[in-house]
């Protein structure tokens, strides 16, 4: 059997065991966890682990055994169990959809999913970071996806243990704190608040994340320097065409694009994916959606600038169409 063969029968079988442990997973529930693992003596911790990497690779529900870790091993043991149980899977399910379908994702992918691999490779860790510590991404899924991408393997680990970090102490200690509530534990009040509040601080990493994730912005100061010496800058005004064209005026060297165009536009701008890219709108709102879509599109040098028009006029330096 050739290697294309091989890949068919080890992707049809991981299918068919994924949609067994789907069927059969009302069974797979807190007590009965807590049962194997105790019963496990001191390899317990080993067990559970090798449990949630299974779990993990097989689309069982994560949730599960993040609180049992809590209520099994306590906060601190149990989120060091949790965090790197998910993190053996998620590097399993990355590595199996890598060395399965990355190939032939690659050759089939459409201009969409083209630029979706590249804006991945293009951001690394903070695409990592982001899709870790917002809720709304699947994580067994997901960990499949970035396998499909060009993103580096080690890059892909480390990101996916530090970023997951927080969740997971944040769900152990709930864990923890369901299981002193069930016990009349003291301490009772105390943990059920701490569990909350970890729970409340991780709903606001994501906005750090979107920091991280976006470019700073490029004052319009040094938009003027880069322009006077000629240097090699692509600047596109993201208004619309009335906009653009209005008594207002716009920068000379600018190119209009409106941003309702910009996705459907991208291909006319391959060659600057990594050259300077220069956003400018009215303010800067529309430009940091412009950067935004610049970024997922693999585009790694594309700067907002700060106050766009608003502050070029500011400032009395010449427009054309006034």
């Amino acid at each position: 059997m050739n290697k294309t063969g091989v890949r068919w029968v080890l992707g049809l079988a991981l299918v068919a065991v994924i949609a067994f442990a789907l069927a059969w997973r009302d069974r797979f529930d807190t007590a009965a966890l807590q049962a194997w693992v105790e019963g496990a003596g001191a390899v317990g911790p080993v067990l559970f682990m090798g449990l949630y990497a299974v779990a993990t690779v097989l689309f069982l529900p994560g949730a599960v055994i993040t609180l049992a870790g809590g209520a099994l091993f306590g906060p601190l043991w149990g989120t060091l169990w949790n965090l790197t149980g998910a993190t053996v899977g998620a590097a399993l399910a990355f590595l199996i959809a890598r060395h399965l379908g990355a190939d032939w994702v690659a050759r089939r992918a459409g201009p969409r999913l083209q630029r979706l691999n590249e804006g991945v490779a293009s951001e690394g860790w903070r695409f990592v970071a982001f899709v870790r510590l917002v809720p709304l991404f699947p994580f067994n899924l997901l960990n499949y996806a970035l396998g499909l991408t060009r993103i580096s393997f080690v890059t892909y680990l480390l990101a996916t243990w530090v970023f997951m970090l927080p969740g997971a102490f944040a769900y152990t200690w709930l864990g923890h704190a369901g299981r002193q509530a069930l016990s009349g534990g003291d301490g009772l009040v105390r943990n059920v608040t701490i569990a909350l509040s970890l729970l409340a601080a991780v709903t606001l990493l994501p906005r750090l994340v979107r920091k991280l994730r976006a470019s700073p912005m490029l004052e319009v100061l040094d938009l003027k320097r880069e322009l006077d010496a000629g240097e090699d800058v692509l600047l596109l005004d993201v208004r619309t065409a009335a906009e653009f064209t209005a008594d207002s005026g716009h920068i000379a060297q600018a190119r209009n694009v409106p941003l309702e165009e910009l996705p459907e536009r991208l291909t006319e701008f391959e060659s600057r994916k990594r050259r300077p890219v220069r956003l400018i709108c009215r303010t800067d709102r529309r430009s940091a959606q412009a950067a935004r879509l610049l970024a997922e599109a693999g585009f790694s040098d594309a700067q907002v600038v700060r106050g766009g028009m608003t502050a070029w006029r500011a400032n009395g330096w010449a427009v054309v169409g006034t």
